[in-house]
């Protein structure tokens, strides 16, 4: 194994705090990931990470070098890409992250045109449905819904989702047709809510300046896009999600809007990935291609474009 690779190894397992994990990571045998460990500990002649029964960290030798070896691939990526043909395949591995629902809808159907076009690129497709560690886990994109709160990530915005409130024509025959805030103390709401830890908001609406919250208690909360669509189309209650993505419902009347005054602010959508240094080219590969893909799925061209899934944080 040479020295690329053992660095390789060490940031993963830096990053995961887990030797085990950067082991399924990486397709390798712990043992693999352990011997090469040593084997960069024994040539720098010092202790990289610090091991205990219960976890894993970087000594104080251990960080300073993690910073200068991340600075070390990027730069042998860069190099490479210099002498890459522009039409030749990618290779590696690419490790992208999205919701189940825009990717089972949107992606996934195209996936194959993207990876014909680099036979030699293997695909990680993450759809947690949760906020992912982007360094951490080792993601070279991820596509997010929301505000962004990492400042140490690199953002690409490509437009925002506008928002609607929505309920099944079950729902309103057996609960009424709320007409104010007010009356949505008589109502059920169904929350999105990843963590499942009570920090679902409550209902947000856009007053033309800033988003305002009520406090309206959830009948039903659920931590998955899918589930979010499926609990509205189930009658168990109102969501707020994106246009875009109930457009078809609404149209076909399975989804009827209310409240349409009360809609939240429109939800921004964006890739974001680790550095703007060196970013690797199979990563800017699949952002150019997704977002031909998401163009008009997007509401930047306004509440008229095509329907697309249902896209939560």
């Amino acid at each position: 194994m040479n020295e690329l690779d053992t660095i390789k190894i060490f940031l993963r397992v830096a990053e995961l705090e887990s030797f085990s994990g950067a082991a399924r990571q990486l397709g390798l045998p712990n043992a693999t990931v352990s011997a090469a460990v040593r084997q960069l500990e024994q040539l720098l002649g010092t202790r990289l990470l610090q091991r205990t029964t219960r976890r894993v960290q970087m000594t104080q030798e251990g960080q300073a070098f993690y910073a200068r070896s991340r600075e070390l691939l990027q730069d042998v990526e860069a190099l490479r890409a210099m002498f890459r043909g522009g039409g030749e395949a990618l290779t590696g591995r690419l490790r992208v992250d999205m919701s189940v629902s825009i990717a089972s809808k949107v992606i996934l159907p195209r996936l194959g045109e993207f990876m014909a076009r680099h036979p030699l690129l293997a695909v990680d497709l993450g759809t947690a449905d949760r906020r992912v560690d982007v360094i951490r886990e080792g993601y070279d994109v991820v596509l997010r819904a929301g505000a962004l709160r990492d400042s140490s990530l690199v953002a690409r915005p490509l437009g925002s989702y506008r928002l609607v409130n929505c309920a099944s024509p079950a729902y309103l025959a057996q609960y009424g047709t709320p007409q104010s805030l007010d009356d949505l103390a008589g109502h059920r709401v169904v929350h999105y809510d990843a963590q499942l830890d009570g920090s679902a908001p409550g209902w947000e609406w856009f007053d033309g300046q800033r988003t305002q919250v009520a406090a309206v208690g959830a009948a039903l909360t659920v931590n998955g896009t899918m589930a979010y669509e499926a609990a509205c189309l189930a009658g168990l209650g109102i969501v707020q999600a994106p246009q875009a993505g109930m457009r078809e419902h609404l149209r076909s009347g399975v989804l009827v809007e209310v409240l349409p005054a009360y809609r939240p602010a429109p939800m921004p959508v964006s890739f974001v990935y680790p550095t703007r240094r060196h970013v690797p080219a199979r990563a800017l590969a699949f952002m150019d291609w997704a977002e031909g893909l998401l163009a008009p799925w997007i509401a930047g061209g306004g509440e008229d474009a095509a329907a697309a899934p249902a896209l939560r944080p």
